[in-house]
């Protein structure tokens, strides 16, 4: 999926210059255990399912849409893992985002996985214990919070 055309407005006033951003994401569980990773474009290395909210969305909906968007895949939301703010992000092209991120545990309910969109150079199922190499910490961080002990969603706090 291309840049929102309303992201892209805000660019050509703002720059590459920060911009905040309501984010989505996902790790996404079959009933082998495995979770759903796509290889990003952009920066070369496997991540969950992610993407911004359209104005007006409702978070829960964005993650459904970005799911299947990008890996072909249908799912249903579990729970509700952790609301956070991200650091900031630098694209290859300049661009410097930062996300207010909401991430949900989902699980496959059909469709086979596969490169969907341009936002993904390979899509796969990974055994959680062996996830492929080069993964950012963030990354990991979202995939052993979802599959950790079942707790009240983490509000990251200032203090």
């Amino acid at each position: 999926m291309p840049v929102p055309e309303y992201i892209r407005t805000i660019r050509e006033k703002i720059g590459t210059d920060l911009l905040w951003l309501p984010g989505v994401a996902a790790v996404v569980v079959n009933d082998a255990g495995e979770v759903l990773l796509g290889k990003r474009s952009d920066f070369g290395f496997w991540a969950s399912p992610a993407g911004v909210l359209e104005p007006g969305e409702q978070p829960a909906d964005a993650i459904l849409r970005e799911i299947t968007e990008e890996t072909g895949v249908t799912a249903r939301i579990v729970d509700l893992v952790s609301i956070l703010s991200e650091s900031p992000t630098t694209y290859p092209n300049g661009d410097t985002s930062q996300y207010l991120s909401i991430l949900f545990l989902c699980h496959y309910v059909s469709g086979t996985a596969h490169v969907a969109d341009d936002e993904s150079t390979d899509v796969g199922w990974f055994d959680p214990t062996d996830l492929p190499d080069g993964m950012p910490p963030r990354q990991l961080a979202r995939i052993h919070s979802a599959l950790g002990p079942r707790t009240p969603p983490w509000l990251a706090s200032p203090i």
